[in-house]
């Protein structure tokens, strides 16, 4: 029997209900004859307070709320990937197609498709063991990715029977012989978003998750399972480099989650995947992106539900052995929601007003990001990287959700208004960003790249913290009164950050750099400048070493295509000649 409560408070998207006596914190519920959804997210006695996903206007004293005795949770099955889904998992397509241009309140549509038929291929037989997390089969979701059905969790035993063809999500697929008796097994999963999925063990990540940009692999690396946060000020770039993030990273799977910015950024993410090329398959890139969309103008309080429907959804791709990249744009505005149902609450606000577990809730969510050995019967290993940008008021990041991030995240790529007004892209900061993983990753670097590779960049780090002390000295007395070492010290810090840092993400070539094309970059301008200080160690003229035509090919080293990486050799090549012979020539003068 479903119980009846009544509303006796309504205050904006927070209700307070009565006669809920029955009910568990998180549990969904039903507000009014409109059906609208909801959340009970504080109980005092028979009262329930509960967030609602919709607008409430209208809603009155005495409306009645039926409870579902059940957890908000996402539908896990084929037919996510190509899917852009608001923040509680509703098909923003299909709610066009059936209700128009606008979600209208307490709108029945199931997460997934239920009736579409996908053709399953089993890969066990009857009377295979199997536990929780074992693959039963798959289902060629796109051109490009595989879904894999899974046991269960809490499910083990011996396959009794499997079938193979065309079935929709709900249709049995196959039937387990467990010690509490046949268990028949479907396509579909449903999982609470507030709970992490299990896993057999985390492990420490030792590889990189490549993304093409080359501040951030050289400089500033995030490890594959790793956590990073982009704060930085407005029009500094965040999304830009979101989006650079979410086309480039070499991951398998890509959940980008729109919480609570601009429609018409939203707008350009939805136009823009689809006509994007996966580089490494050729297809579009939405072939492997799940979206969710939860714009500004959406009700606040499905913000904050956005943000676990993306994680669990990412966890669920993790399970199969893929390598997922979460993208949370931006964790600043979820705050901002958790701000206004706290003070709704009327708890006792913390800093700025924000709820005094803001920093619990940013860690349970990142937490939830890493290297994992998956529950199964075997040895299968998945990832989740999770970057998250945060929008800082006016650019403080002393402000608590900047803080509370930087406390958590191993990574950080700063965002500076200034580099952006001078229209430097990617405006990360290399004075104020840091790598945790860095050091961890050097073995792999070693192995992978080259032994000089690690010794490149700090060269490239030292180099750009001497022209940071170098410019105050410009600054007051002008660049004239510096030593020729000093000057090219500068000469050389303007060419890695013109010339490398730079990058331009609507250039067909230089939009994405390979680690190999990154090695062979940054070694040029450091044989140049190896070499150049030895010339004038040797009394060659500094005016000479800075006129060298070869500097101009060292310019535009990054318009060279993947296809052509040699040509880069034999620039450094011409550079070490160049060099070599004014070095020469001076010994012989």
């Amino acid at each position: 029997m479903v119980m009846q409560g009544r509303v006796i408070k309504v205050s904006g998207p927070l209700i307070v209900a009565e006669n809920m006596a029955d009910c568990k914190m998180f549990d969904v519920v039903r507000v009014s004859e409109n059906k609208l959804i909801g959340e009970i997210i504080e109980l005092r006695g028979d009262k329930a307070s509960i967030q609602v996903y919709e607008e409430t206007s209208g809603l009155g004293v005495g409306d009645q709320v039926e409870s579902t005795y059940s957890p908000l949770s996402v539908e896990l099955a084929p037919g996510l990937l190509e899917g852009i889904f608001d923040g509680i998992q509703r098909p923003l397509q299909e709610v066009y197609k059936n209700y128009g241009d606008r979600i209208g309140r307490g709108i029945k549509i199931t997460n997934l498709d239920h009736e579409k038929l996908w053709d399953f291929k089993p890969v066990v037989k009857v009377g295979d063991k199997v536990s929780a997390g074992d693959i039963i089969g798959e289902v060629q979701e796109t051109s490009i990715i595989s879904h894999k059905i899974m046991v269960p969790f809490g499910v083990e035993g011996q396959i009794k029977s499997i079938n193979e063809g065309a079935y929709n999500i709900t249709q049995t697929i196959a039937v387990i012989s467990t010690d509490n008796g046949d268990k028949e097994v479907c396509m579909l999963q449903k999982w609470p978003v507030r709970k992490g999925r299990p896993y057999k063990t985390k492990m420490s990540p030792d590889m990189p998750m490549v993304t093409g940009q080359r501040v951030i692999d050289t400089l500033f690396p995030i490890a594959r399972g790793g956590v990073a946060a982009v704060p930085g000020p407005f029009g500094s770039g965040k999304t830009v480099v979101q989006h650079q993030l979410a086309k480039w990273a070499d991951a398998d799977i890509i959940v980008y989650i729109g919480c609570g910015e601009r429609g018409n950024e939203m707008t350009d993410v939805l136009n823009e995947f689809p006509e994007l090329k996966d580089p490494k398959s050729g297809e579009p890139l939405m072939k492997r992106t799940v979206l969710i969309a939860n714009t500004s103008d959406m009700p606040v309080a499905a913000r904050e539900a956005s943000i676990y429907t993306g994680i669990t959804i990412a966890e669920y791709f993790r399970d199969m052995g893929y390598n997922v990249a979460i993208m949370a744009d931006s964790t600043s505005r979820w705050a901002e929601a958790l701000r206004e149902m706290s003070g709704r609450l009327e708890e006792m606000p913390g800093e700025e007003g924000y709820p005094a577990y803001l920093s619990s809730r940013l860690a349970e969510f990142y937490e939830r990001a890493g290297i994992v050995q998956t529950l199964c019967s075997g040895d299968r290993v998945g990832s989740v990287s999770a970057i998250g940008a945060v929008s800082p008021q006016g650019g403080d990041l002393s402000e608590p959700v900047a803080q509370a991030t930087l406390r958590i995240v191993k990574v950080f790529w700063g965002l500076s208004s200034s580099l952006a007004y001078k229209r430097h892209f990617p405006a990360i900061d290399w004075i104020a960003s840091y790598s945790l993983y860095a050091d961890r990753l050097a073995s792999w670097y070693n192995k992978n790249i080259s032994a000089d590779f690690i010794k490149l960049r700090a060269f490239a780090m030292s180099v750009l913290q001497e022209e940071a002390e170098l410019d105050e000295i410009v600054r007051l007395v002008g660049a004239d009164a510096l030593s020729s070492k000093d000057r090219l010290t500068m000469e050389t810090a303007k060419s890695i950050r013109e010339d490398y840092l730079h990058q331009n993400a609507f250039h067909e070539v230089d939009t994405y750099a390979s680690m190999l094309k990154q090695y062979k970059m940054l070694k040029l301008v450091y044989d140049f400048h190896r070499l150049s200080n030895e010339a004038l160690n040797n009394d060659v003229e500094y005016v000479d070493i800075i006129n060298l035509p070869v500097r101009e090919k060292i310019g535009r080293a990054k318009y060279v295509p993947e296809s052509e990486i040699e040509k880069l050799d034999q620039i450094n090549t011409e550079i070490i000649d160049t060099l070599k012979a004014m070095i020469n020539g001076g010994e012989n003068a």
